[in-house]
């Protein structure tokens, strides 16, 4: 009597491959980043800071609200135009007390390609009964996290006294 072999699925069936390590990560980081960036809204920075905004001449008031600061902008101008700043730096001199406010974007960098593990897909040959494991490579983008600093402000004796920008 010939042995008999265990009951294999049928000749097409092929096993789900496992998904990659992370390949939602970009993604939830970017709905991350517009939750956070939708909190900070200007027209809540004005609701927050409104007895300042209401004070402002009009032409103020369109500048700051097209993100633009200027010598002389107080810090809650500022505030307004820009948002919490990313650092803040005091520094204490004979001459008085300067605050500096940097601003940074952050952004994902594409790096290339790496291997990250091997997808295994089992092959069933009803005819010979036989099964086959198919072994293949799985590669994933990879990003690296970078930030670039857009804006530097100090101020003086609460009045914004330089102004650095980074020009691309």
């Amino acid at each position: 009597m010939r042995p008999t072999l265990p009951q294999l699925p049928p000749a097409a069936a092929v096993y789900p491959p496992m998904p990659p390590s992370r390949p939602l990560l970009p993604f939830l980081a970017a709905v991350l980043l517009l939750t956070l960036a939708g909190c900070t809204t200007v027209n809540r920075r004005i609701q927050e800071r409104s007895t300042v905004y209401a004070a402002l001449d009009p032409a103020t008031q369109d500048r700051l609200r097209l993100g633009r600061v200027d010598l002389g902008d107080t810090p809650d101008m500022v505030y307004i135009a820009l948002g919490r700043p990313t650092k803040t730096t005091d520094r204490i001199t004979a001459e008085g007390r300067d605050s500096t406010w940097s601003y940074k974007s952050f952004y994902e960098e594409y790096a290339g390609t790496t291997q990250t593990g091997y997808r295994r897909t089992v092959i069933v040959d009803q005819a010979n009964n036989r099964s086959f494991v198919r072994v293949e490579p799985i590669y994933t983008d990879v990003y690296r996290q970078r930030s670039e600093e857009y804006i530097r402000l100090s101020f003086r004796d609460g009045v914004v006294v330089s102004l650095e920008e980074t020009k691309n």
